[in-house]
């Protein structure tokens, strides 16, 4: 390539994010859409800080440390992508009066401090005084598999907490570290919406949840801090946190027998779709639900039915 090419602008529309700085909430390990969103952001250029559970901590920093993760780290232009700093959080806790003491004496939480969502929020702002993007990827609900008819206030309400609250206390601690222009992104499930059986402990009503604040803050942080709010509904994928609720590898096959796309989701594309959404390209999109499932979103019935075998149902024929 000459000289003169190689200084040439890159043609079309390329995402770049260099010179921003990106908080991803919620990464313990390098198999879920935490972890694919932090690459993709990095990818474009983003320098990546983390928030990771505690008790996941340890894990985390030592795999990364002995290069486990390397093979995973390889991004498009054969770099790795670099973790500037890992914070430990619990987004479940506001401040530290809000911990209770069997908490603050839990080993596994031992060695750790300033993990509540406003001492994180304190501490990026003493270490690096601004960033440009939140993503919020973590969820719990440690009823999950108990139908909603059976599921204890306190489960629901826990589901609740961990899912959606957090993202508010996230939002509500960050956005003065936020530059105006700014961009925060969730994750949400279809079992929003409608119903997904075995997705229970009061998780549907926390993804719910987190569908209507994305609205409501796209409007307060929009016209406070021109700050942009939207959530990616993602499909089904198989990380660690999916194999929890029991049942990912049956909607896995669910969605590729009933999406209008007959494949398999990558973390990649969710990771992808949240780099345009964090970029420039996205400047007038906001309180959205973006949809990346194969677009199995929009079907009305399961065509894999044997009500509908007389109907010629076409399949892709390019699939596996």
């Amino acid at each position: 390539m000459s000289e003169s090419s190689e200084n040439k602008p890159v043609s079309g529309l390329p995402i770049d994010l260099r010179g921003k700085r990106a908080f991803i909430a919620g990464v313990a390990d390098d198999n879920g859409y935490g972890w694919a969103i932090a690459k993709s952001l990095a990818a474009s250029g983003a320098e990546i800080l983390v928030g990771t559970w505690v008790p996941a901590l340890n894990i985390f920093e030592t795999s990364l440390r002995r290069g486990k993760f390397d093979e995973s780290r390889l991004l498009p232009d054969g770099s790795l992508m670099e973790i500037t700093k890992v914070y430990p959080l619990d987004a479940v806790f506001d401040n530290p009066e809000d911990v209770p003491e069997d908490v603050k004496a839990n080993k596994r939480y031992a060695g750790s401090s300033k993990w509540t969502v406003q001492e994180v929020a304190e501490s990026v702002k003493q270490d690096y005084g601004s960033i440009d993007i939140l993503v919020h990827s973590l969820a719990n609900g440690p009823e999950v598999t108990k139908p909603l008819l059976e599921t204890s206030r306190k489960g629901y309400l826990a589901a609740i907490s961990a899912s959606s609250y957090s993202y508010v206390s996230l939002l509500r601690h960050f956005i003065p570290l936020m530059n105006p222009g700014g961009s925060s992104i969730s994750l949400t499930y279809i079992a929003s919406e409608r119903i997904i059986p075995g997705y229970g402990g009061g998780m549907s009503s926390a993804k719910a949840a987190l569908e209507s604040d994305t609205r409501v803050l796209a409007f307060e942080a929009g016209r406070k801090n021109r700050i942009r709010v939207n959530t990616i509904s993602a499909g089904p994928l198989r990380s660690r946190a999916a194999k929890a609720i029991g049942f990912i590898d049956t909607m896995i096959e669910y969605s590729l027998a009933n999406a209008p796309l007959q494949k398999e989701l990558s973390a990649d594309e969710v990771g992808n779709v949240a780099a345009f959404l964090a970029s420039p390209l996205a400047s007038a999109v906001t309180g959205t639900v973006m949809y990346v499932d194969n677009g199995l979103n929009v079907m009305g019935v399961g065509v894999d039915s044997p009500v509908f075998k007389d109907l010629n149902i076409p399949t892709d024929k390019h699939q596996g």
